[in-house]
């Protein structure tokens, strides 16, 4: 096969894949545009008549306040953990004791623990403290799962940021903040991006901990789809509408930083 054939094989396999990738996303965003009729006749249509009306049906529901809770949440938490943990992973890739390498891997492991584990345990404090069915209960949880995740991620790029940028800054006389903030933060900045969405991702899906640690005021907007499936029947258009309207927030996030997002990923699988 010549080298332009394999050219175009190799483009019509990227898009095959691609396709098939995004056909989940693509049917439910169809399935939201769809009247109830629409989207149970059979065989299914492709060519129909968009409607907004499962939008508009969700969006004058308590689903629109559980949107604004994870979107609080989530952004709150995120941004925490990001101010706390960012420091730290400085801390320790600039450590010279022994024990620091394992000090990093003990933080990981409390990432791996299930959520099952901390669940009854989180339940009671929260009861006692006042925290159930709080945004704050959940920021808290939230929190404590992406501090060790940003720990980790980022101290593999401070690692690789060159030592002699910052001490040439320190004989300029710059500070050892001024070095960290003017020097290692901009180098660092594609592994930044790529923690945040990877803290944000976790705690904008999250379904576990907000089932069981929310009821209705604090409760997020993927347990609220849950509420369009009842007993009375599945409200398709709804749940394809409410859905789509949470995956929304991620791919805007996620377009807006993709550039630092591939670079900061790319890094860090190379550096291991």
């Amino acid at each position: 096969m010549s080298r332009g054939g394999r050219g175009w094989l190799l483009h019509a396999a990227v898009v095959g894949l691609v396709l098939v990738i995004l056909a989940p996303f693509l049917w439910l965003l169809q399935m939201s545009l769809k009247t109830q009729a629409d989207i149970f006749a059979f065989p299914p249509k492709l060519v129909f008549v968009p409607t907004l009306e499962h939008y508009r049906t969700i969006w004058d529901t308590a689903f629109r306040r559980s949107f604004a809770n994870s979107a609080v949440v989530a952004g709150l938490s995120t941004a925490l953990a990001m101010l706390l943990g960012v420091p730290g992973a400085y801390a320790l890739s600039r450590a010279r004791f022994r024990a620091a390498g394992s000090l990093t891997l003990w933080i990981l492991v409390s990432r791996m623990a299930p959520p099952i584990a901390f669940t009854i345990p989180y339940f009671l404090a929260y009861r006692h403290l006042g925290l159930l069915d709080t945004r704050t209960g959940l920021v808290i949880v939230y929190l404590t799962f992406n501090l060790s995740l940003v720990v980790w991620l980022m101290r593999s790029f401070f690692d690789a940021a060159p030592r002699s940028l910052e001490e040439a800054a320190w004989i300029d006389g710059a500070s050892l903040r001024q070095g960290f903030v003017r020097i290692v933060l901009p180098l660092s900045a594609p592994g930044l991006a790529a923690t945040a969405i990877l803290c944000f991702l976790y705690a904008w899906n999250d379904f576990f901990f907000a089932l069981i640690l929310t009821r209705t005021e604090a409760m997020t907007a993927p347990v609220a789809v849950v509420n369009f499936m009842n007993y009375e029947g599945w409200e398709w258009g709804k749940i394809a509408a409410g859905g789509t309207l949470v995956m929304l927030p991620v791919l805007v996030f996620s377009f807006v930083v993709r550039k630092f997002l591939v670079r900061g990923l790319t890094a860090g699988a190379l550096r291991g």
